[in-house]
Parts: C-alpha cells; sequence; structure tokens
C-alpha cells in the first residue's frame, strides 16, 4: 500500500500546509484479479471442451421459401436405396447422377429429407458426402407442428 508523505513547514498551524498528492500506483488490488480470472479460466476451460450426449428434439420450423422450379430433393429412408426426386440411387450413383441432374438446374440447392428413425450418423455421412462434392447449399426438410422453444 504507497502511502505519501507530507511535508511541515514550520511555524505555520495549518495554513501553508500543502499536501502533495500520492504518485504511486497501488497493483496489489489488480494482481489480486488477475489472478482469480486466471483461476476460473483454468477450472473452466476443460469444462469447455467436453461434449454433452445428447437426443436431439424434434424442433418447429418455418418453411423455406419456395424457388421457381421443384426442388432438388435427396431422400434417406430408414429401409432401403437412396431416393433421389422420385428415383432410386444406388450410394456408389448418388455424386454422379447429382452433378447430372444439377447442371440442367439454376439453383444448386439440394432438399435433403431423412426418416426420424435413422441414425444421426447416417444423416451426417451423406451430407458430408454431398459437401465434399461441392453441394454446399444444403436444407434439411422437416415437419412443422413440432415443440417450440418459447423463452
Amino acid at each position: 500500500m504507497g502511502v505519501g508523505t507530507s511535508r511541515r513547514i514550520p511555524g505555520g498551524r495549518g495554513r501553508g500546509r500543502r499536501h502533495k498528492p500520492m504518485a504511486e500506483i497501488n497493483v496489489t488490488p489488480f494482481v489480486d484479479v488477475m489472478l482469480v480470472l486466471l483461476i476460473i479460466f483454468m477450472v473452466a476451460a476443460p469444462l469447455l471442451t467436453v461434449g454433452v450426449p445428447l437426443q436431439l428434439p424434434r424442433t418447429a420450423a418455418e418453411a423455406v421459401t419456395s424457388e421457381p422450379e421443384e426442388p432438388l430433393s435427396l431422400s434417406i429412408p430408414a429401409t432401403g436405396p437412396l431416393v433421389l426426386m422420385t428415383s432410386e440411387v444406388a450410394e456408389d450413383q448418388l455424386i454422379p447422377t447429382l452433378r447430372a441432374v444439377a447442371a440442367e438446374r439454376q439453383s444448386g440447392r439440394i432438399y435433403l429429407r431423412a426418416d426420424g428413425a435413422i441414425p444421426y450418423a447416417r444423416v451426417m455421412q451423406v451430407m458430408g458426402a454431398l459437401n465434399a462434392a461441392g453441394f454446399h447449399d444444403i436444407v434439411l426438410v422437416t415437419d412443422t407442428g413440432g415443440p417450440r422453444m418459447d423463452g
């Protein structure tokens, strides 16, 4: 703690007293606050990297604006092969077929529909394959009427 000293002028009885301002910075509270913040971040940082296993719920979503042409949709049924628009497609033929169809279209958007009973990993595998093939505008299609998260 910094304490300033004052000089007493002899014979002044209080009139000529001058206190000089303290020109020292007290860094002790600053160091205390920084140490507390350091401890908080050291404790909290490992907790931020841990994933939490979740069962994702159905959500209510607004409809995407319609396009002038029929949307290009890819469906992942619970059983059976993938369905592009209305025709079944083998997985090894999905990307070449999509490229051929997308070349004739104005929009590169793909509507991905997946059965709720299939694992999340399966949907991500298909989305990853689409992304790797250059299809980046992917819209996930859901049914309306799910629960809302109103606060």
